[in-house]
């Protein structure tokens, strides 16, 4: 069931958005060569917990895991593109990371996910990153009142493919509102006009996952929850929680 946000709602749902934006600024500051991943973890934990706001993340266990999740964060490493596990692993110079973090402040949720370079970047990251990037815009770009989901999917995958670059086919974007994970599905691969209509009150997590090596396929590590390129390329991710609305789509996870 598909749930279309009152304008309060849509206010209280940018305050979750603020603290989502606030912890993964607070990750990436914490992340430089020789910091461990539960380091980045911990200074978004700071931030949630400041905020007297909680983790979807922590504890999440969907039917695909064998584990509940154990972190605020997911840090996703190189050739890892999503869900990766903060643990002891020490950063190294060049590292392409991946931060996925979201917040629920009084019974609503945010999330959202950047992509960086530590130290020194090498160019071919430098343009992967910049392509999912332009591939959330362009996303977000068309999320608007009349347009429907296949839109969204076409203009992100329309950018996947003008790159060279792979996505992962069975993941995707997202409703959001109450719960971290609500209808509808948004995939980021479509046909422009298809889908379900785009409603003022929607709101969507949309984040396209870009792979370097321009393959679609994708492993899954032995804890049952990193996806990692099967080529061992590298791997990018964005996202932001928006809401569609009569004067064009709002972004709720800005800092």
């Amino acid at each position: 069931m598909v749930e279309i946000k009152s304008d309060a709602s849509l206010d209280a749902m940018r305050e979750a958005g603020r603290v989502v934006a606030d912890a993964l600024a607070a990750a990436r500051d914490a992340a430089a060569v020789g910091v461990t991943l539960q380091a980045l973890d911990e200074a978004a934990r700071a931030v949630l917990t400041a905020a007297g706001a909680s983790s979807p993340f922590l504890g999440y266990q969907p039917s695909f895991a064998p584990t509940p999740f154990p972190a605020v964060i997911c840090a996703s490493v190189n050739d890892a593109v999503v869900h990766g596990i903060p643990d002891g692993y020490r950063l190294r110079d060049g590292d392409l990371v991946s931060i996925d973090c979201g917040a629920e402040l009084d019974g609503w949720t945010g999330d959202a996910a950047i992509s960086f370079t530590v130290g020194t970047p090498r160019p071919e990251d430098v343009r992967l990153i910049t392509a999912t990037r332009q591939a959330l815009e362009d996303g977000i770009a068309a999320a608007t009142v009349g347009n429907r989901l296949g839109d969204i999917a076409h203009a992100v995958s329309r950018v996947a493919r003008r790159a060279a670059c792979g996505m992962p086919e069975d993941f995707g974007g997202h409703g959001i509102g109450r719960r971290m994970h609500e209808d509808p599905h948004v995939p980021n691969f479509g046909r422009p006009g298809r889908g379900f209509p785009l409603r003022h009150g929607l709101t969507l997590a949309i984040e396209p996952m870009l792979m370097s090596g321009g393959r679609n396929s994708y492993r899954t590590d032995p804890d049952g929850w990193t996806l990692r390129t099967t080529d061992g390329s590298r791997a990018a991710h964005f996202e932001h929680t928006i809401a569609i609305t009569a004067d064009g789509p709002r972004i709720l996870t800005l800092p």
